[in-house]
Parts: structure tokens; C-alpha cells; sequence
């Protein structure tokens, strides 16, 4: 068999086989995360988002929560860094936890049967603020983790209003008679303004009537 034909079948044979080792296994699940930061006010609890699509029961995977941003202590010599949350053995890691987050931290026990594996931090501080991986070493996919940005703000949720104060005068604050007369200046004044107008209307009836009478003799008399 000479040298071309022998190249020529081992490329026919070994073509199928690699295109087989490279195409994507159906069915793999794959983590999701949240592309939107998580907001949240100092000493809220919150929730943050991570699961598997399509699901799948990781009770008996280890599942890691940590801060990719997070630089080792200087002082420890293996350089180690602790985690946020540890599941291992169907259980939490205190051990390996970062002290700040003991006794504050929790995953969905019934949730890791479908795949949720979102952590919930209770009491949020400021110093929670950052990004947050969640890695599942063992998992049978090519994306094993995914990132979510927590932002904790002051200002988050509170309103603030433009309007001011209403203010109360003072009982005792003396007012200026000239913008404010007194009512035992206003009622004698009213009275004597009725009384003036009454008198002159009387009056102007009066003479009315009279010079009505005078006309009525005159014509009486022709």
C-alpha cells in the first residue's frame, strides 16, 4: 500500500472521530447568574442569584462562594483565602469560612435539588460590597461559575422631599396694629359706616316723598 493511500484513510477515519470529541454533549447544565448588580441597604438580608440550567441536583457536589476581589492576608504564609460560603459533603464549612460572614451566610437545602444555589446574606454591611463567585469545581460543563456584583448603598430606598417645614406662629409674637387692627378698632367702625349709610338713605327717602306731596298740591290746586 503505498504512502498516499495510507494518509488518505487515516484521514478518513480520524476526521469523524475528532469532529465527535468536539461537538458540545447535550444536556450540560450551566450556571446562571445575575448581569445586573444586586443593590441593597446597610442591614438588609439579600439574596444572591445563582442556578443551574437546565437543572440538576448538586446535593452532593461542593459548591463555593467567595470574593474574586479578595487579596490574601499578608501574613499567612500559604497565601490562603477564606471563603463566604462552603458546601462540602452535603454540609457547611465553617472552618474554611471568612470570619466576618460566620453565622450570616446560608444556601437553599431544598434548592440544590433543582440546581439553586443562590446564597443568602443576612445583615449586609458596607463592607459586603464587591463582586461574588459561585463555583461548583466538580460540575460536568464548560461554565463552572458565575459572578455577581453586590452594591451596598446608604442612600438606597430612602426619599427625599423639597418641601419645607410648616411653621407655627409664635401665640405671644405681638402683631403691628397697622397690618393687623384689632377687632375693637374694626366693629365700631362697621357699625358707624351702617349707621351712616342707613341715616342718609332715610334721609334722601324723606325728601322724596315730601317733594312727591308738594307736586300732587300744586296739581291738586290747577
Amino acid at each position: 500500500m503505498s504512502i498516499l493511500m495510507t494518509w488518505g484513510l487515516l484521514l478518513t477515519f480520524s476526521f469523524p472521530l475528532t469532529f465527535l470529541f468536539w461537538t458540545p454533549v447535550e444536556g450540560q447544565s450551566h450556571m446562571i447568574g445575575s448581569l445586573q448588580p444586586i443593590i441593597v441597604a446597610p442591614g438588609d438580608d439579600i439574596i444572591l442569584p445563582c442556578h443551574l440550567e437546565p437543572q440538576l441536583n448538586v446535593q452532593s457536589l461542593t459548591v463555593e462562594w467567595s470574593k474574586p476581589d479578595l487579596k490574601p492576608d499578608p501574613s499567612d504564609r500559604l497565601s490562603r483565602v477564606g471563603y463566604v460560603h462552603l458546601y462540602r459533603g452535603r454540609r457547611e464549612v465553617v472552618d474554611m469560612k471568612i470570619p466576618s460572614y460566620i453565622g450570616r451566610t446560608e444556601l437553599f437545602t431544598d434548592g440544590l435539588k433543582k440546581g439553586n444555589i443562590s446564597l443568602r446574606i443576612i445583615n449586609v454591611t458596607l463592607a459586603d460590597s464587591g463582586r461574588y463567585r459561585c463555583f461548583i469545581p466538580k460540575l460536568n460543563s464548560k461554565v463552572k461559575d458565575s459572578v455577581v456584583e453586590l452594591v451596598v448603598d446608604p442612600n438606597y430606598g430612602q426619599t427625599w422631599t423639597t418641601e419645607m417645614p410648616l411653621q407655627t406662629p409664635d401665640p405671644k409674637e405681638e402683631r403691628d396694629d397697622t397690618v393687623w387692627p384689632s377687632r375693637s378698632r374694626v366693629i365700631p367702625a362697621v357699625v358707624l359706616s351702617v349707621a351712616l349709610i342707613l341715616a342718609v338713605g332715610g334721609m334722601a327717602v324723606y325728601l322724596i316723598k315730601h317733594n312727591l306731596q308738594k307736586t300732587r298740591e300744586l296739581l291738586g290746586k290747577c
